[in-house]
């Protein structure tokens, strides 16, 4: 079966693409949850109508993200966390802590967006992370989990 996706879904596409699912995936999931819609015939030609009036607008947003990207090549992000013997840190760093060093830093991405190698932290050292401004925008960073002082 062949459905239209009304929002970004985990390893399986991003709004407006058309993938094909399983039937019982779509009928029982997707589409009741408000995450696709059936791809009719009608539903494709508006949804092409869509992308064609969107593309003007896709550009610039595309050209922000890439500005936002390019921000992050000249920071250093340095996290800092209470940590034990060994390098164990009390605790986790997670996605949401990188979120919030970010945006003191003028870059703003929501959490949801920021995929870091191995998941939670849980020992002090230079990790890599990386981040999805856009769908066609991804960008990498390194940063340090330091003990605080």
């Amino acid at each position: 079966m062949e459905v239209i996706l009304k929002r970004d879904v985990e390893k399986l596409g991003y709004k407006d693409d058309v993938v094909t699912v399983k039937n019982g995936y779509g009928r029982n999931y997707l589409i009741p949850q408000g995450y696709a819609e059936l791809a009719t015939p009608s539903a494709r030609k508006a949804l092409e109508e869509i992308l064609r009036q969107r593309a003007f607008k896709e550009q610039k947003e595309i050209q922000e993200a890439k500005a936002q990207a390019e921000k992050l090549s000249n920071l250093e992000i340095k996290l800092s966390a209470k940590a034990g013997a060994g390098d164990k840190i009390f605790g986790s760093v997670n996605n949401a802590d990188l979120a919030d060093a970010l945006a003191k830093e003028g870059v703003e991405i929501d959490k949801k967006y920021i995929n870091i190698a191995g998941g939670n932290i849980k020992r002090l050292g230079q990790y890599e992370a990386s981040l999805r401004f856009h769908r066609e925008v991804i960008a990498s960073l390194t940063f340090d989990v330091i003990a605080e002082a």
